[in-house]
């Protein structure tokens, strides 16, 4: 018998879907609110947030998370939502951290009520901030967020770094988004040792605009004001395609999720705040964990309940998406991204 692969843990089972896809990977959101209105993310109505008791609890998710550690996930992503619009995120995460210390524990946020965590943050270890920054335009940010406080999330900025967390920026170009706003962005891995990934917008919360003319296909733009980009290497599965340039302290990313080109890598799993698992951003949800937490199962019964809808994941998005039973347009933020 061949002895089991290891990913930081003393001997953790593989969790393996029927292609032979190694998932270590979990974007566990914890809630669905926000401090913003992001115009791809949520409807201009708003959207419908789910009740408290809906949500998995804190207990719930420590349950939860120990569960998907013990199959071989050594990397979580804290997701909402924005995390930090739930209160004791942080401590949560602390707790996290000191039950299972070898974790690459990381947060995405949009940095509007971050900073006065990021202290805490370091002192337990977090593996990585990923920041939400679409424009570094006061005018443009509030137009975009429907809120605004660009003064809070560059603040979040200056600190992370100043602390040395390891820092993503996450910029959605969108239709309107000009070739000098992308290169305002991209400045910033230019004086600072960060990514920087821009990310085609999806299909979520009515943001279906098709991407398909020189001046718009994300890629295309890329190559254009980025003519003397050179391949980054990576280490480990990135869904961002990765490039130097000349005079950058960072690096440049691109993600083109709505593409679905780096489904045949895919090592991960999402968990909604409602507790339903997602073997694919696109697919309608696979599993209610949060029935199955709140039965009597005991531990192993969930995890092999994982295991068994894990082998069932889609070889890609567009075939996630088919075996909808219908076209919904869910929040963003409803989903965990």
């Amino acid at each position: 018998m061949n002895a089991p692969i290891t990913t930081g843990f003393i001997n953790p089972p593989l969790l393996i879907d029927n292609l032979g896809r190694c998932l270590t990977y979990l974007r566990l959101a914890i809630t669905d609110r926000c401090n913003l209105r992001c115009r791809y993310c949520m409807p201009p109505e708003g959207a419908s947030f789910l009740r408290h008791d809906q949500i998995l609890s804190y207990e719930e998710l420590d349950r939860l998370t120990s569960i998907f550690v013990s199959l071989g996930i050594s990397k979580i992503r804290i997701t909402g939502g924005e995390p930090f619009a739930r209160k004791d995120c942080v401590t949560f995460m602390s707790r996290i951290k000191e039950k299972q210390p070898g974790l690459d524990l990381r947060i995405t946020t949009n940095g509007v009520a971050v900073q006065p965590h990021l202290a805490k943050l370091k002192t337990i270890g977090i593996g990585g901030i990923n920041l939400s920054l679409d424009t570094l335009d006061s005018v443009r940010f509030r137009e975009i967020t429907r809120v605004g406080r660009l003064d809070s999330v560059l603040t979040t900025f200056h600190e992370t770094i100043r602390l040395g967390i390891p820092l993503k920026i996450n910029s959605v170009v969108q239709p309107d988004t000009s070739d000098a706003e992308i290169m305002q962005i991209a400045a910033l891995a230019q004086y600072h040792p960060i990514d920087v990934r821009f990310i085609e917008p999806m299909p979520f919360s009515g943001s279906t605009q098709a991407f398909t003319t020189l001046d718009t296909c994300l890629e295309e733009r890329i190559k254009r004001l980025f003519p003397a980009r050179r391949k980054a290497s990576s280490i480990g599965i990135e869904t961002a395609s990765k490039f130097t340039v000349a005079g950058y302290r960072g690096t440049i990313g691109l993600i083109e999720g709505e593409s679905r080109k780096f489904c045949g890598s895919c090592n991960k799993v999402r968990v909604t705040p409602a507790g339903m698992m997602k073997n694919c951003l696109y697919d309608e949800g696979v599993l209610d964990l949060r029935e199955l937490l709140r039965s009597n199962m005991t531990d192993q019964e969930i995890a092999d309940n994982i295991r068994q809808t894990v082998s069932c994941k889609m070889e890609d998005g567009y075939q996630a998406a088919a075996k909808r039973h219908a076209e919904h347009h869910y929040s963003m933020a409803s989903i965990g991204g």
